[in-house]
Parts: structure tokens; sequence; C-alpha cells
């Protein structure tokens, strides 16, 4: 392992962007959650599209954000960022893939959730040096943004390419975990994170057991021990095979990856109490072939782990499912991708999470989401259903290669405390992409009223392949 700690000795100021509003002072409101940038109670979806061409430079990569309403995300209602907007740091340029990781937090403590953008081709010292993005939330949305502190610039490469948010050292400021590739794989910057403040120190470690040249390659956290401190889901490829390689840390402990638990192998992760029992739970997707990974199986599969007081609960036994499963939808198949997008969220509010499941692989890469449901005892297949875009209601058709459901969210985009489902479609009339979203209802997700947008909607140019819902909120 190599660990390298950054001391608050070393803190240099960020510039301030010309763009920047003047803060309310830190606590001075309660935090809103994550992904609500406006302050209104209903969660906004942010659109990655890194494959987007801006003022002529391909890939230099673009974001969509879509503002909720009482109806779901209203598209009339957006904000467009790219490297090119106003006020943002650095220059859009050909294969920068801003927007290739999307995570979000209250990290001024201002009532309003602020967005992190990665932007891993970014060149600094380095080529693909990589670099990420704050855009500040406001009573109007999104508006000003700064660079995140990165510590080890020759370290690492692809900085951005994974985030995660929250607090993770357990000192009550929101931090932000950063993976990248190289000898310093994941790297935490402590909060607070303000406008205009200098940093507040952090870490960065790597650890022999990763493959350097991928790195972490997913984040995501939740609270596992049911104490509120969010510990980390670490996603990578295992350094001399590249199979999967997945891991729960808890990042207060300053060399936290000689404290890892190992979990399931896989490629994406969610996390939240599924049982309703105060420990999140964590569901694991690895859409590959047991030929390409060993951890994999046929068609994909999805394993959910229960949270304990000590992080995975060694007392119950995962929960592995495939299509084969009975009483999931479909069956498995060679090359179905089952598990390639996964998302937690109560979508019929009676307090449990319940899961959707991406399927980008079925039928050719037409794409399939399967939704199962939480409940006291666990996750259960009972009343599973699957949608595709041939399901009636759902907008579109099912073509070969869309990959609808490459991701997917559970979020409340109407203020209703229901999780609405949204679903991505990167493959989309030839690589342009789209979005679908589903009302959540007492009973599930409903195809009544469901809406559907895609790049030139929202702003995003249509020209090359800007894979528009390669990222969605996580």
């Amino acid at each position: 392992m190599r660990t390298r700690i950054a001391s608050t000795v070393l803190a240099a100021a960020l510039t301030p962007l010309a763009l920047t509003l003047s803060a309310p002072a830190a606590h001075a409101a309660p935090a809103a959650a994550p992904y609500d940038f406006n302050g209104d109670g209903r969660t906004d979806l942010a659109i990655g599209a890194p494959g987007a061409t801006v003022a002529g430079q391909a890939k230099a990569g673009a974001v969509s954000v879509v503002y909720g309403s009482s109806s779901g995300p209203k598209s009339s209602t957006r904000t467009l960022l790219t490297q090119n907007t106003a006020g943002m740091p650095g220059t859009a340029e050909v294969d920068d893939a801003f927007g290739s990781a999307l995570a979000s937090a209250d990290l001024n403590t201002d009532g309003y959730a602020d967005l992190l953008v990665g932007t891993p081709g970014e060149d600094g010292s380095d080529s693909n040096d990589g670099t990420v993005t704050i855009v500040w939330g406001s009573p109007t949305g999104l508006s000003g943004a700064r660079t995140l502190f990165s510590f080890f610039s020759t370290d690492y490469d692809r900085y951005g390419q994974t985030l995660a948010a929250g607090d993770f050292d357990n000192d009550g400021a929101p931090d932000v975990a950063v993976g990248s590739t190289g000898p310093i794989t994941l790297s935490l910057v402590a909060g607070p994170i303000t406008k205009t403040g200098a940093h507040n120190g952090g870490s960065g470690s790597g650890k022999d057991r990763w493959s350097t040249s991928y790195g972490i390659t997913h984040l995501s956290s939740g609270n596992v021990t049911g104490d509120g401190h969010p510990r980390v889901i670490m996603h990578g490829r295992s350094a001399g095979t590249d199979d999967a390689v997945t891991a729960l840390a808890d990042m207060e402990i300053s060399n936290y990856t000689d404290w890892l638990q190992n979990l399931p192998a896989g490629y994406v992760s969610a996390v939240a109490d599924i049982d309703r029992d105060g420990y999140a739970d964590i569901a694991v997707g690895n859409d590959r072939e047991t030929s390409a990974d060993p951890a994999g199986a046929l068609g994909g599969k999805v394993t959910v782990v229960y949270g304990g007081p000590d992080g995975r609960d060694t007392t119950r036994a995962p929960l592995v499912l495939t299509q084969d499963t009975a009483g999931v939808p479909g069956a498995a198949e060679k090359g179905d991708r089952f598990g390639s997008g996964i998302s937690l969220g109560d979508i019929n509010g009676d307090g449990c999470a319940d899961l959707a499941i991406g399927t980008a692989g079925e039928n050719s890469s037409a794409g399939a989401v399967t939704v199962l449901y939480g409940s006291a005892s666990g996750l259960t297949t009972k009343g599973a259903t699957s949608y595709t875009q041939n399901t009636a209601g759902v907008l579109g058709a099912s073509e070969a290669g869309d990959r609808f459901g490459e991701r997917v969210t559970l979020t409340d985009h109407t203020g209703d405390h229901r999780a609405d489902l949204s679903v991505s479609a990167p493959g989309e009339n030839a690589g342009d992409g789209a979005v679908w979203s589903l009302r959540a209802t007492a009973t599930g997700p409903t195809t009544s009223g469901s809406t559907s947008f895609g790049p030139s909607t929202t702003g995003v140019s249509t020209a090359g392949t800007p894979g528009y819902g390669t990222a969605l909120n996580s």
C-alpha cells in the first residue's frame, strides 16, 4: 500500500471565479439534500454527456441539469454546463470528457446542493491529468464554480473519473472522494469546501491490489453501519488479472485502505436501507460474463449485501440475483448485462428502499430496466416489473444498440417523497443518447405521463456521439 497524507499547512487558496456569488455564513441553513440545487425540496436531474462536441471541440463534454417540478424533471427549466460556460474554470478542449462523473452534496452548507463534475481527460501537468469542478447551488439553480483541489498531480491521471460526496472523515463537514488512475488511485478532499476559502487538507492512497491502469472506477457511499457516518464503496480491477474488485472503506481512518472489507466483486453499486433496520444495504452490479470475469454470471448479476453495525452483516447471506432468479422478469442470456446500472430509492413510500437494475445488453443491446421492492425482511422479487422502450406508455421504440438502462437513478423529482425512476440510453439515435423519467406511485413506477428528452432539447450538440446519459445522479 502507498499512502500519503496532505497536511492543512500546505493549503493554498483556490482561485475564485468572476461569477462566484457571495455565500451565506457556513451552517446558516439546514444542508440541502444532494442534487436539490435550488432548495425547493425536489431532486434535480444531472445528465452527463462526456462525448459532446463544444465549440467544435470533439468529446469536450457537457452536463445538462433539468430541474424537478410537480410533474417530474422539466426540460424547459434547465442549465447547460460546459467548460466554456461563463464563470466555469478551464476551456472546452478535445477529449476533456467533462461530465464523465457526477456527484452532489451541500458542500458549503448554505441550504443548496452543489454539483461536482469530473473531467478525467483534462490536461494539466501531464496528459489526461484530470480535474473536478464544483458548481454552486443557489435559489435560482446552479451558478458560479471553482476547481476542486487536487494534491498529487504527478501521481495520478484521470482525476475525477468517479466521484462521491459526504462526511467521510466524520468531522461534521462534507468531503469529496475522487477516483483516478496511477499510484494514487483514491483521494479524499476534506471539507468544509467554500466558494473562496483555502482547502482543508486531505489524503491520497493506493494499494497493490488495485490495477493502477484502471484505478478506482466507481464510488458509492451510505450509512452502512447506522452511526450517521457514511462509508465508501470502492470499485476497481485486480492488479494482474483485471477482474473486478469491490471493497468497503471507512475513510475516517487516515490509512483507510488497511481496513477494507471485501464485498462481492462488481463494477457499480448503490447504497440505501432496503429492510428499514437503520443500516444501509449495498447492491453491487456485475454485468460481465464469467468468461470475462470469474465473479460475473451468465447475462450478469446483482448481489445485495445487508449492512450492520460493523459494516457488512456477516450473519446474513448475500442475495444473488440474475434474470434466472424466480420472480425476476426475463431470462439470463449471454450479453444481457443485467446490473449495468444500479440505483436504490423508496419508490412506493413504504420506508424501504427499492432496487432498479439496468440490463443494457438485453435484446441486442436495446436494453431494459427491472424494478424489485424492499421489505422488512429484505429485497423481494414479489411484484417485480420490467420496462423497455416497447412498454406501453414509454416513449420511443426499442432498437438494437440503444442501451436503455445503461444508467438508472431513483430520486424524488416531484417532492412527493417517492423516488421516481429515471433511465438513460446513451446509444439512442446512433450515440446521441436520451433520458426517460417515470413517476413514482404507491404501487411502483407508472408509464402514464412519462417523459423523455435527448441532448438537443437541453442544448447539447448532437455532433459526433455525445453519449447523453453516460452519467446520471449517483
